[in-house]
């Protein structure tokens, strides 16, 4: 059964899924589809062109799908598309796309995103990622699954971040990270650099010791061989024949145009 407080203003031409909840004034726009057994806050704005999966929490005063913060945007009909199971806290400002960029925003399925993140116009999250409190993802960012961004993290536009990756806090990002790479700056607001792999998380997720090792071969190939970017890719690229997992690593090297963390 759908619960709305009284004091909440639906629009009538939205669609609301089944065995949701909205709380004390929220507002929930025309374009706006909201799957089955969502919670919205209170004072939570959603509106434009907002499609919202099914499972997802909204926390107080975020505003979901407003227009994109970029002045080149003239009203055009862009959108912003949320999957299934995210937890989205309080304060968070989610943006619709650009025609100049995807035309659309788009974010995955269980992402766990903190208090105040602001994702800009055209971003692509992907699955099982947490953004921190006051993560900062500029216009045309992609952050790949199973990532995790520390808090007070800034990301350059069309920047790349990999698969399992891992940013510290208040880190500024200004380069692509290779998936499985844990990076942080040296101080608060200065660039990240690679740290190593993110180990202890593809333990949980499952990796065994060959994988592991794998990974950190390639990563040695990339930041400790002392290669140049284009033969390290190279013998990267070679390597993921015979093994699946650096796959990501070629993946990743095809996407990438800012060149990578150093």
């Amino acid at each position: 059964m759908t619960k709305i407080h009284p004091t909440a203003i639906i629009d009538s031409n939205a669609k609301i899924g089944s065995n949701c909840e909205i709380g004390a004034y929220s507002i929930i726009g025309p374009n706006v589809v909201l799957g089955n057994d969502c919670w919205i806050g209170n004072h939570v704005n959603v509106t434009g062109n907002t499609t919202i999966g099914d499972k997802c929490k909204i926390y107080h005063f975020a505003s979901i799908g407003e227009c994109p913060q970029d002045k080149k945007y003239q009203g055009e009909d862009t959108r912003l598309i949320i999957g299934n199971n995210n937890t989205i806290r309080e304060y968070c400002t989610l943006n619709t796309g650009t025609i100049q960029g995807n035309g659309e925003t788009v974010i995955g399925d269980n992402n766990w995103i903190m208090a105040y993140v602001h994702i800009a116009h055209d971003c692509i999250v992907g699955n099982n990622t947490i953004l921190a409190n006051s993560v900062t993802l500029a216009g045309h960012v992609t952050v790949k699954d199973w990532a995790i961004l520390g808090g007070l993290s800034p990301v350059h536009q069309f920047c790349v971040i990999g698969e399992h990756a891992m940013l510290g806090g208040q880190s500024a990002v200004a380069q692509d990270i290779p998936p499985y790479v844990m990076a942080s700056s040296s101080s608060a607001g200065i660039r990240a650099e690679p740290k190593g792999i993110n180990v202890e998380g593809l333990k949980r997720r499952g990796f065994n010791i060959d994988q592991i090792n794998n990974i950190k071969q390639a990563y040695k190939i990339l930041y400790r061989n002392g290669l140049p970017y284009s033969e390290a890719k190279a013998i990267i690229e070679e390597m993921s024949h015979e093994h699946q997992e650096l796959k990501l690593f070629t993946e990743f090297f095809a996407q990438s145009t800012r060149g990578i963390i150093r």
